[in-house]
């Protein structure tokens, strides 16, 4: 059985809150979980104590038994010092999209001109 520590969703529309709990990979995000190891309230502010909190005992006990965490719960155990830091690589990260990048061609084509008429006014 493939276990997954993972993040169930709960709370009202707009007002996420997230348990955070083993369960099986092929069960849905929000459905049977086998048990649950803490929470994750990311309306919380980011130095807040109640923001994460998980049962590490549990959390390392799963591990041991192979449960994978995802992304983001592992970013949680990087903070807490249970996992070590992974290194990611996101290299497209500061690139602009493709509207952004029509302006500035746009804004640049346009300064172009008023650069050439300028000069031809002269």
């Amino acid at each position: 059985m493939a276990m997954k520590i993972r993040l169930a969703r709960g709370g009202s529309k707009k007002r996420p809150f997230y348990r955070i709990v083993a369960a099986d990979s092929r069960m849905p995000r929000d459905g049977r979980f086998i048990e649950k190891l803490g929470t994750y309230n990311p309306l919380l502010p980011k130095d807040s104590e109640e923001r994460v909190k998980m049962d590490m005992e549990r959390v390392k006990h799963w591990m041991d038994q192979g449960a994978q965490p995802t992304d983001r719960v592992s970013r949680f155990l990087e903070a807490a010092g249970v996992v070590a830091k992974k290194e990611r690589n996101n290299p497209k990260k500061a690139v602009p999209g493709k509207k952004a990048q029509e302006r500035v061609e746009e804004k640049a084509a346009k300064a172009a001109d008023a650069a050439e008429a300028a000069a031809s006014a002269e």
